[in-house]
């Protein structure tokens, strides 16, 4: 009999039709991987904006508002042998741990990304004193797994390398030329994330053309300018790879990221990736990786570099050695065994 794993997220999913939608894809393939090993009730937060990815579990349970979430969080303490997986600290997801500490649990926390850059992003210095409140009593109370070893501060945490590839993303991709340059963004159009940034700087800028996938649905965005294009979530995955496959170079505008999947993805399907100085720690031993300054001149510097020297570089990228979905599944259903 599969041990019970709830799963806690501050994520936002929809109900249509008595079907489960979120927009990150992370949300749907970790606990439908996880749920091959334990018996997994996921938890929500309820969304009424119609999602992307539809989430194939039995049991998941959204919520308008965080007393209704407390009050599942204390039912789920009740199961004996039971595992609480808390993803991400959010105000949502710090109330939970302590929750659960409270009603004799000790959670686990699984850090995808550098909270402290991400909430700095958003709400300056005053982001960074919340973070750094939840973050420090929620390290203290839980067992934590990180993607990246600054992102635990110096705290006793294992380590996790998430990737969403298969044999799918590996296959042969197809040819790229790059007579002009069209860039690619895959990502949510968020502040932190640099999007509106990375705007800015290619605005009235005809020779370089721009294509966004990540808009949610039904939603308006800020962002209107004739060189850019921007695409709903895309679920069907190989869409979403042919996204990869029509463009030459992919463009990772964030201010913080921990362990990008989409940069994966563009390694995968080998399409030169430019970054910026702020999470240039995400290079390590990958090839086709190129790091380039918050201006104009340099950003162009970096593509035309690219364009330059593309089939070496190419041929350098299939030197990668990429972590596949089922590498990180096997990893992570064995940590969280491992922890008592």
């Amino acid at each position: 009999m599969k041990k019970k794993l709830f799963i806690f997220s501050n994520e936002s999913i929809s109900i249509e039709d008595n079907k489960y939608y979120c927009d990150n894809l992370d949300l749907k393939s970790t606990p439908e991987g996880l749920n091959k090993k334990f018996e997994v009730n996921l938890l929500g937060r309820k969304s009424l904006k119609k999602r992307s990815h539809e989430i194939k579990l039995k049991r998941i349970k959204v919520f308008t508002n965080i007393f209704s979430y407390l009050s599942e969080v204390k039912r789920a303490t009740k199961n004996k042998d039971s595992k609480f997986l808390i993803i991400s600290i959010s105000p949502y997801t710090f109330l939970v741990s302590l929750f659960i500490k409270i009603l004799g649990g000790k959670p686990i926390v699984y850090l995808r990304s550098d909270g402290f850059g991400e909430y700095k992003a958003i709400l300056g210095k005053m982001g960074l004193l919340i973070y750094h409140f939840m973050f420090n009593i929620t390290g203290t109370i839980s067992n934590l797994i990180s993607c990246r070893d600054y992102i635990l501060r110096g705290k006793k945490g294992k380590l996790l390398s998430p990737s969403q590839l298969d044999s799918v993303w590996l296959r042969q991709p197809k040819n790229a030329e790059v007579k002009n340059f069209k860039l690619l963004y895959v990502g949510r159009l968020r502040v932190e994330k640099g999007i509106f940034a990375l705007s800015e700087l290619i605005r009235n800028k005809r020779d370089i053309a721009l294509t966004i996938i990540g808009a949610e649905k039904g939603s308006s965005n800020k962002i209107n300018q004739s060189n850019i294009k921007i695409f709903p979530t895309q679920s069907n995955k190989t869409k979403l790879i042919k996204h990869y496959d029509d463009h030459n170079i992919f463009v990772l505008p964030s201010f913080t990221e921990g362990h990008p999947m989409v940069l994966l993805e563009a390694l995968a399907r080998r399409r030169p990736v430019v970054i910026f100085e702020e999470i240039k720690h995400v290079i390590g031993d990958k090839k086709g990786i190129f790091v380039t300054k918050r201006n104009f001149l340099s950003f162009l510097g970096t593509l035309n570099n690219i364009k330059k020297n593309y089939k070496k570089i190419q041929k350098d990228m299939k030197k990668n050695k990429l972590p596949t979905n089922k590498e990180f599944i096997d990893k992570f259903i064995k940590i969280i065994d491992d922890f008592n």
